[in-house]
């Protein structure tokens, strides 16, 4: 028996090459909803010791990516708004979650928050407008 429609989104968003090169990992995948995760090195912080923006911004968009394209259909990111809250330092593990807040005709609104694992405190929250093209890269068989 071949795979379900869901294992296969799921192994299509898996491939993320960036994500990949980060270390970073889709863990949780569902219809609208992602957790992502990625534990900082030293690589990856800034001149001040602390984990570079780029970093968080990038865990952020992997989870609002995976969440977004969820569905088997193509999304594209149209703006992301992102506020820094906590510092965070090498050794530390994130979590980003993301969450489909709203859905009308081809774009939905994103809330993604992303923690860290040792605190719990908030690092950064974002909110993020897609854009979902009229393709898939999974067939929906009960979509024309």
């Amino acid at each position: 028996m071949g795979k379900s429609r869901e294992e296969k989104i799921n192994d299509y968003i898996q491939q993320d090459p960036f994500a990949q090169f980060l270390g970073a990992e889709v863990e949780v995948l569902g219809p609208g909803h992602s957790r992502a995760t990625l534990t900082v090195n030293d690589d990856m912080v800034n001149f001040h010791g602390i984990t570079h923006g780029g970093v968080i911004f990038s865990l952020g968009d992997i989870a609002f990516a995976a969440a977004s394209n969820s569905y088997g259909q193509t999304a594209v990111a149209l703006n992301v708004g992102i506020n820094f809250l906590n510092a965070t330092k090498s050794g530390d593990r994130l979590i980003a979650e993301a969450i489909e807040h709203s859905q009308s005709g081809p774009m939905a609104l994103y809330d993604i928050s992303i923690k860290n694992d040792r605190t719990g405190q908030i690092v950064a929250k974002s909110q993020d407008l897609v854009y979902r093209k009229k393709e898939w890269f999974v067939p929906n068989n009960e979509v024309n």
